[in-house]
């Protein structure tokens, strides 16, 4: 994990950083989903967000690089 980013002499968490990214990610994608009328299948609209937004975020960190990689665990 990195540690806090230095915005203009503010310390953020790249959570925060990641969280910003993916959220016109995930709104691009729920507009899509609306036009489409994929969510007359979904029983709790709001939860479903939610979901979407948690995948998208995972999908941010991932493609940044951050997470850590099976060849940093130690071997037995």
């Amino acid at each position: 994990m990195i540690g806090e980013i230095d915005l203009y002499g503010v310390f953020v968490s790249p959570l925060v950083i990641w969280v910003v990214i993916a959220l016109p990610l995930t709104a691009l994608l729920r507009r899509a989903l609306a036009r489409a009328g994929l969510y007359r299948f979904v029983w709790h609209r709001p939860l479903f967000d939610l979901a979407l937004l948690v995948m998208m975020v995972y999908g941010v960190v991932s493609v940044s690089g951050v997470l850590p990689t099976a060849s940093l665990w130690p071997v037995r």
